[in-house]
């Protein structure tokens, strides 16, 4: 995740789920529903959960691990964001745009996307610290980067608490509510359509398909764990195939897959 490669925390991640969930709002105004579903229990997932209940509306998080989380615990650097509180109070100069040229340069092929990631980056950070009351008032420079942009706090692991704080924050609300619902070792596999409309998801739990309606947030990340003769990774990437990897096993990019 991130700008480069010294950057494995997911600020793409709370990016990504801030984008689907405008998608998912515009295809509820075309197919009402009472309710989005979310696959995956990341930070990208987690986040896009916790709009859901800021903006009013109710949520079904679906993983196929046996707990949520993903690979958003493991990341140790921090989290990117550009002209963020912190970074004002701290009198470093950052913009959008500083930003944006780096991402570019450290490699990304889509300008489009990286103008949208760098450009919510700040919200997105400071998104974090304010309704989830996190520490992440320790900045870093690191490697393909023009200003101090990498948050954390002080915890060892920044990935981890800022992943943890989202979880917790939806258990809250799933056990004192009924507008929210985690279901773990829970595997989606096919989108119910209506034309070209997504409007629900099939999922298999306990060896039983159950189905839910409503507007779908696919946000359960890549694929680098697949070895499979038939996987994301044979297919795009053969040549990696011999190498290890630290995705954990959940990555088979099944979100891709379906979607």
């Amino acid at each position: 995740f991130g700008s480069s490669p010294s950057d494995p925390v997911p600020t793409v991640a709370v990016n990504r789920a801030s984008s689907a969930l405008q998608a998912a709002g515009a295809m509820a105004m075309v197919f009402p529903a009472n309710q989005a579903i979310v696959v995956g229990g990341g930070l990208a997932g987690m986040s896009a959960a916790n709009q859901v209940i800021e903006c009013g509306g109710r949520v079904i998080l679906v993983d196929k691990s046996s707990f949520c989380g993903g690979n958003s615990t493991k990341a140790t650097s921090g989290i990117n964001g550009a002209a963020t509180q912190t970074q004002k109070a701290k009198g470093v100069e950052d913009s959008v745009e500083l930003f944006t040229s780096d991402t570019l340069k450290g490699g990304a092929k889509k300008p489009e996307l990286a103008k949208v990631l760098c450009g919510n980056s700040g919200a997105d950070v400071d998104w974090l610290v304010e309704k989830f009351d996190l520490d992440l008032s320790l900045l870093a420079r690191l490697g393909g980067h023009s200003a101090p942009r990498t948050h954390r706090g002080k915890e060892r692991f920044p990935g981890m608490t800022i992943t943890y704080a989202l979880i917790q924050m939806l258990e809250k609300v799933a056990e004192k509510t009924d507008r929210a619902a985690i279901i773990t070792k829970a595997r989606a596999h096919t989108l119910l359509m209506n034309g070209a409309a997504c409007i629900g998801l099939v999922y298999e739990k306990a060896g039983k398909d159950e189905k839910e309606y409503g507007p779908v947030i696919l946000a359960s990340g890549g694929f680098g764990a697949d070895f499979t003769s038939n996987s994301l990774l044979a297919q795009y990437r053969p040549d990696l195939m011999h190498l290890p990897t630290t995705n954990g096993e959940h990555c088979t990019g099944d979100g891709i897959k379906t979607g």
